[in-house]
């Protein structure tokens, strides 16, 4: 499957899922701890890129109002509709996060919440390796995922049927190391989504600095 089929599969499931998405994991207090020890590392005004951005809660929403000049990427319309309207001081683009030009060291922080799991592992090295490249020396990554030693099988995600690939905790730790990320902390929670289709997940969260 190409690079483009598997952006437009993700985007078709998250423009059917809307706001439920949103209201099925605003309670996770592990992601909010961690954009909380994000918004305590930067400076007044940075520039923070939210891969993956969904309906711009709770992630941009947050950074965005504590002064950050937040850009939001996401494959799905409905979302990045979503999230224009709830989240009016931080800027939403509709596009395939691989397909967006990043120059080098142009952001102080970069925020990718659960947003690799409808790739295959080859594009998610790659795009990895490319949001550091586009960190700024001593900037900020903070990254979660559901780590699984699994490639391209089928789940059902909140009556939704997707293609999931991720990796066990330690190798997805390793990869994110190896793209020239320094891993500070890893915490591993288990979550169940306020979702009546939504089962217990292991939820596996970093907190990274690019050295």
């Amino acid at each position: 499957m190409t690079d483009e089929s598997q952006a437009q599969r993700a985007a078709a499931v998250f423009d059917a899922l809307g706001l439920a998405y949103e209201r099925a994991f605003a309670g996770s207090e592990t992601h909010r701890a961690s954009l909380a020890w994000l918004a305590g590392r930067l400076e007044p005004g940075s520039r923070v890129l939210d891969v993956g951005s969904g309906t711009g809660r709770p992630t941009a929403e947050t950074l965005a109002a504590a002064g950050h000049g937040v850009l939001g990427i996401d494959a799905s319309p409905v979302m990045v509709d979503l999230a224009t309207r709830q989240v009016p001081d931080a800027a939403f683009q509709h596009a395939d996060i691989q397909q967006v030009p990043l120059q080098n060291g142009a952001f102080d922080a970069v925020c990718v919440y659960f947003s690799l799991l409808q790739m295959s592992r080859t594009t998610q090295e790659t795009l990895v390796r490319r949001l550091a490249r586009a960190l700024r020396a001593g900037g900020s990554m903070v990254l979660a995922t559901v780590p699984a030693d699994v490639e391209d099988v089928e789940v059902v995600f909140m009556g939704q049927k997707v293609r999931a690939t991720s990796y066990a905790a330690e190798d997805f730790t390793d990869m994110v190391a190896a793209a020239g990320l320094t891993v500070l902390s890893t915490e591993t929670v288990l979550f169940t989504p306020d979702h009546p289709d939504a089962g217990h997940e292991p939820h596996l969260f970093l907190r990274c600095v690019r050295e």
